[in-house]
């Protein structure tokens, strides 16, 4: 006996002699960092994404409640400010089961063995891996205090619904903190190690039950709870219920762009190590933008008619078994799914999913011509059958307190929003729906911009010796080009011509002829040159006379830092989105130095400097994570590359554009200090708006991703400048109207509109013009020392400009 007691012994020892020096050193648990996913933020601080296979929220031990900490030491381990870390009387009562009924016994790991377990070891159940639980939970136990082995466990221990910890836990079932929690609230979590994914409350809530029932019973045996409090939380019902991730925002193309962004330039690691992103995102307007231009494709396509039902079921199946259909269908864009009951002359019985039944009035369906093709549609119904049949899946929305047909737009859109000061994206959308189709085009659809290119091009004709004065026959051409010698002869979208044509009219009415003529007499290549610094990708700019027509392939975000050029008085602003980068422990370790646009600035780059090889976020400076002391460096200048001058000519034109041209559906802003263009491409393909205020720059597209025409009539002016003005009424409502002055070097003189020349008040056809002060029409040079125009022919001072355009 004596022998077999030594050999036992002596085998122990050698074990722990062998083991001892394999075990990991528990240090670490002092500075341990849990695996919390990315967050991403607005600048005000709304929740617009969360990245990780783990929700977690750590909190430390004085943050949880003490009857929650009761509850856990009830379930799991009574005596542990007992025990030395292993609980000899528990693992006595697990080895005598063991060897009485060859079954192992839970009962014999400690809350200590447990983190041992948890943090160093794999879950296979051999006897070796438990002595070095064993082993492990001693070494813990020397290396770390009671509290601190707790907050631990309560902090790493998995309680299903990937929640882990019992905060996270405790907001996926029941939508609060712990500290909000009742009593039979903290034993339900409190009872969840055992077997988490088998009996928490979502998923087997009387298992639930029966396991928070035994939690509360072992409460009350230790006197931890008084026997009322017992039977009080006895008697209250499962209360849990399935919480995601609540956003405080919907921006799910910008979460993503962050995403992509983040994991592209520092790998997985960003979904587990608790970096908290805050982007320049302004709440109030990414919710205006979303709302605009969901509305707009709404608008356009019940133009076009309504396309039918997205299926057919049979009502037969009843209400329970068409709920649970329809909960598979997914919401898209705020609409739900429906499937019709019963169609009444003028009414339909609908259910709709997550609602139940709802009734469907006429008038909420009346608008529903049959869509016959983009360029025709069918009669207006006359009653509610020409409509609905029973059994139709349709779409519904809900409009105030009633719910109207609706369907999803098969057209696409995207609208950008920056500030033309430093470059922050304010809003973004990319689509109708990212679940109906995450392709981000705001950022990634290179379309053609049509007409709202050409103020490119009229901005590099007056830096190179034109003027708003300037006539340019508006008159049919032809130009052979290809090899075969095909003939071009583009034309305007009226499909008319207007004669000589001062420049200002040029662009006000988007006249494609003057703008070819335009770009012919400037000479191509001086062109492409031009618009280069604005920041376009070259390799997208046809060197051709076409470029007069916009057929460069630019991205709505290209578009908007372009005329963010105009905003800002002549500078080149870099779009960005991430604005600070948190760690863990919420210690700044990023934040982005914009370009400023600033006058004067110090080492201001010159005119022509622009950084057009350079694209979005990914090819400026990275977003690297810095030590705890990190200090951002100071912004910087954004490089001067247009004459303010010019960008002041160029915003007057894109003014009247507004007030009396192709964009006076924009109009509807209210506000004198917006400009803008207009953009339709060749065959309807593409509408555009681009415009902008000194505060604000905005652009929107809508077009069809596999580019078919928009259908007759479908312009820029007509699609996307309602969105466009939409937003910005919504965007500027508290901010003060900045009138756009005449910067220095810039006069107003009496032209002809027939011959940009300087003529009498008398004149019929004359007409005040901005002038560069150094580029005044030919007979201003010709004037008598007297007075540079004479009597008949005054020049109007500074502070006069503003109120005479």
């Amino acid at each position: 006996m004596l022998t077999a007691v030594t050999l036992t012994a002596a085998a122990v020892l050698g074990l722990y002699l062998y083991l001892m020096p394999q075990l990991p050193a528990v240090q670490a648990l002092h500075d341990f960092q849990f695996e919390v996913p990315l967050r991403i933020y607005t600048q005000d601080g709304l929740l617009i994404g969360e990245f990780g296979d783990q929700r977690r929220e750590p909190i430390a031990f004085d943050q949880f409640p003490p009857l929650l900490i009761k509850a856990v030491l009830a379930a799991e381990d009574d005596r542990f400010f007992e025990h030395p870390g292993v609980d000899y009387q528990g693992l006595l009562r697990a080895l005598s089961r063991l060897a009485l009924t060859g079954e192992k016994e839970q009962g014999g790991s400690t809350i200590t063995m447990q983190v041992a377990r948890n943090f160093f070891l794999s879950p296979e159940k051999t006897y070796q891996r438990k002595l070095r639980e064993i082993m492990l939970a001693f070494r813990i136990e020397r290396e770390l205090s009671k509290e601190e082995i707790l907050a631990l466990y309560l902090n790493k221990i998995y309680l299903g619904q990937r929640a882990y910890g019992v905060e996270a836990a405790s907001r996926v079932y029941y939508g609060k903190s712990v500290w909000e929690l009742s009593l039979p609230e903290w034993a339900t979590l409190a009872g969840l190690p055992k077997a988490p994914s088998r009996i928490n409350p979502i998923a087997n809530p009387t298992a639930a039950l029966t396991r928070r029932d035994y939690v509360l019973q072992r409460m009350a045996h230790l006197g931890w709870i008084t026997p009322e409090q017992r039977d009080a939380a006895l008697a209250t019902p499962n209360t849990a219920s399935l919480h995601n991730t609540s956003l405080g925002l919907n921006a799910p193309y910008v979460a993503e762009m962050v995403r992509q962004e983040l994991h592209a330039r520092m790998g997985g690691d960003i979904y587990r190590s608790g970096l908290t992103v805050y982007t320049t995102l302004d709440s109030h307007l990414q919710r205006a933008a979303e709302h605009s231009l969901r509305d707009g494709l709404l608008d356009y396509d019940r133009r076009h008619g309504y396309r039918g039902p997205e299926d057919q079921w049979s009502v037969s199946e009843g209400p329970e078994a068409l709920a649970r259909r329809l909960s598979a269908v997914p919401v898209v864009g705020g609409m739900r799914p429906a499937v019709v009951l019963k169609v009444e002359p003028s009414a339909a019985r609908v259910q709709i999913a997550g609602k139940g039944e709802a009734a469907l009035a006429w008038s909420n369906m009346r608008w529903a011509r049959p869509w016959m093709s983009d360029d025709r549609q069918g009669a207006y119904p006359v009653r509610a059958s020409d409509v609905l049949k029973a059994g139709d899946v349709i779409r519904v929305r809900q409009v105030g307190d009633q719910w109207v047909l609706a369907q999803v737009p098969e057209v696409q859109g995207a609208m950008v929003s920056i500030s033309p000061r430093d470059g922050r994206i304010l809003a973004l959308v990319g689509g109708f729906d990212f679940v109906k189709s995450p392709f981000n085009r705001a950022l990634q659809a290179r379309r053609q911009p049509g007409s709202s290119f050409k103020p490119f091009l009229y901005a590099a004709a007056f830096d190179n010796g034109y003027t708003p004065a300037s006539i340019i026959n508006d008159a049919p051409v032809e130009y052979a080009q290809g090899a075969k010698g095909e003939v071009w002869r583009p034309e305007n979208y009226t499909g008319r011509f207007y004669g000589p044509t001062p420049l200002r009219d040029g662009l006000v009415h988007s006249r494609n002829l003057v703008s070819v003529r335009l770009l012919q007499e400037m000479g191509v290549r001086t062109g492409v040159r031009y618009v280069e610094r604005f920041g376009f990708p070259i390799q997208h700019i046809p060197a051709d006379l076409s470029l007069s027509l916009g057929t460069a392939e630019l991205t709505p975000l290209e578009v908007a830092r372009g005329y963010a050029v105009f905003s800002s008085g002549g500078y080149l602003v870099t779009p960005y989105l991430v604005a600070k980068v948190e760690d863990h422990a919420g210690r700044l370790v990023y934040a982005r130095t914009p370009e400023m646009a600033c006058d004067p600035c110090d080492a201001q780059p010159k005119i022509g400097q622009g950084r057009g090889e350079k694209r979005w976020l990914s090819d400026y400076p990275a977003v690297t994570l810095g030590g705890p002391d990190f200090v951002p460096e100071p912004s910087h200048a954004a490089p001067q590359v247009m004459d303010p001058r010019t960008a002041f000519l160029m915003t007057s034109l894109m003014q009247e554009v507004i007030t009396r041209g192709t964009g006076r559906r924009a109009a509807k802003v209210g506000r004198p200090d917006v400009a803008g263009k207009t953009g339709t491409t060749n065959g309807l393909r593409d509408a555009w708006f681009a415009g902008y205020t000194p505060d604000l720059v905005a652009v929107t597209w809508v077009g069809f991703d596999q580019m078919r025409s928009l259908g007759r009539g479908e312009s820029g002016g007509v699609t996307a400048a309602p969105i466009w003005a939409d937003y910005m009424q919504q965007a500027l409502k508290n901010v003060p109207i900045h009138p756009v002055d005449p910067p220095p070097g810039v006069t107003a003189l009496w032209v002809s509109k027939v011959t940009g020349l300087q003529t009498t008040r008398s004149d019929p056809a004359g007409r005040y013009e901005y002038f560069l002060a150094d580029r005044l029409p030919a007979e201003a040079q010709t004037e008598s020392p007297e007075g540079m125009l004479g009597p008949e022919m005054p020049t109007v001072r500074q502070e006069e400009l503003r109120d005479l355009f």
